[in-house]
């Protein structure tokens, strides 16, 4: 891909694609006569965003480009997700995801009238009285995936397939989530968490794409279990770092164990706001378990170069059947506001789970397996099947495009040798002899 001609494909695909305000898949429904921005930073490829741009304008809209300074990329280190993530700590004042300057272009875009504002790699998109949408490919191999090809009917109706066991089955059931890494927690779905009307509390009928929920997000009343370990040697910024352990009490982290520099600042955070009550949490403590965010696209890949500050793994953990698991305070939460006011520290950090397995107990006994060893099982059901169909061999279009190389996991080798001690070592030396990380 070294032209724009080579990429105005996908990104007429996204911009004539149906708008679903979320940032995957992030089709715009761009019509005549609408005004457009276009707001990216400076890590993004400028092959990329003029390709975007082309494809604007072909549909009739007029089209403005906003670049933020970035300045230049490096090398991602293991505390890049708390400057990330997370506010009023040592490594921040205010967390970089969202940006400062994504507030100045919201407020430039309603007082000039544009009709839709493009920007942003991830989370949820903002209720403004224009559309937003994201832009979360930064590169041109993201871009020129399979995942940004893959049919929206087909997506939307898989997801549908592996929501409703949840939907249906879980109030009152038990969920356990497993990962061959470590992790191992179970919980329990009551049941205003799906039929409490307040949106903050309640699922959605319909999951969003790409980021299926399989935990309710806060404010929480109660929190009477969710109990175990998450394990795993990856989040969505920082540097890959040795397997850390993540201890989990009544729905809180109670300690935190290994994860090298991560797992340090991630312990000094956890002291600094032990006595904290933050109010969207039934108790004093930051880091309590909310996000449980379930990918489901089998064509998002791992980009080369994940070791750059701006790649990293964002876009790995929207894979169908990948987990992140966030603990912390909700993006854009009442608590976070609270936090940034009363200068204490706010935020959550990641734990992405490449092999999950998450079974529900529903309260009557019966079994729904949603992810197995990390295949989302939605995409073997014979009405996604036949669905399939419609688009091409739905055998290879519902296969993974990638999957990760995990020594003594899903390759040969010795999980505790080869990777657990120093997985960027690892996958450093695999992307230098041109072999699939």
């Amino acid at each position: 891909m070294e032209t724009v001609e080579d990429l105005l494909p996908y990104a007429r695909h996204i911009v004539t694609g149906p708008s679903v305000r979320r940032t995957y898949p992030a089709g715009y429904g761009v019509k005549a006569g609408e005004r457009v921005l276009v707001a990216v930073d400076s890590f993004y490829d400028r092959l990329v965003v003029d390709a975007f741009l082309r494809a604007i304008r072909e549909a009739g809209a007029q089209c403005d480009l906003y670049v933020a300074d970035n300045g230049p990329d490096r090398e991602a280190d293991e505390l890049d997700e708390m400057r990330v993530f997370m506010g009023n700590t040592p490594w921040g004042k205010r967390p970089l995801e969202p940006p400062p300057w994504f507030k100045k272009v919201e407020a430039f875009a309603e007082a000039m009238g544009y009709d839709l504002l493009v920007r942003g790699i991830g989370g949820p998109t903002q209720n403004t009285p224009y559309r937003n949408e994201g832009i979360p490919w930064i590169s041109r191999e993201i871009l020129a995936s399979g995942a940004t090809t893959f049919p929206y009917e087909l997506w939307d109706f898989l997801q549908v397939k592996a929501w409703e066991p949840f939907w249906k089955n879980a109030r009152g059931g038990r969920v356990r989530v497993t990962d061959p890494e470590g992790t191992d927690f179970t919980f329990t779905m009551q049941a205003h968490h799906i039929d409490d009307p307040n949106p903050r509390l309640a699922f959605q009928p319909r999951p969003f794409h790409g980021h299926m929920m399989g935990h309710p997000p806060p404010p929480y009343d109660d929190a009477k279990d969710g109990d175990g370990v998450a394990a795993g040697c990856i989040n969505h910024f920082g540097r890959p770092f040795p397997r850390i352990k993540v201890y989990l009490e009544r729905g809180q982290v109670r300690a935190v164990e290994g994860g090298g520099k991560y797992g340090d600042g991630w312990r000094q955070l956890l002291e600094m706001t032990r006595n904290t009550k933050y109010p969207e949490f039934p108790r004093p403590g930051l880091f309590w378990l909310w996000e449980i965010a379930i990918g489901t696209n089998p064509k998002f890949i791992r980009p080369r170069h994940m070791m750059s500050r701006a790649r990293g793994a964002a876009y790995e953990r929207l894979r169908s059947g990948i987990i992140h698991v966030g603990l912390g305070t909700r993006i854009l939460s009442y608590s976070e506001e609270w936090a940034a006011g009363e200068d204490v520290p706010y935020g959550h950090l990641h734990v992405h789970l490449q092999f999950p397995t998450l079974e529900l107990t529903s309260a009557s006994g019966e079994k729904y397996r949603m992810i197995d060893h990390g295949r989302l099982t939605s995409l073997d059901d014979p009405e996604v099947v036949s669905m399939a169909e419609k688009y091409g061999d739905p055998e290879e279009l519902l296969k993974e495009d990638w999957i990760p190389a995990i020594p003594g996991i899903s390759i040969p080798g010795d999980y505790w040798k080869d990777y657990a001690g120093d997985p960027a070592g690892w996958i450093e030396s695999r992307e230098a002899a041109g072999l699939p990380t």
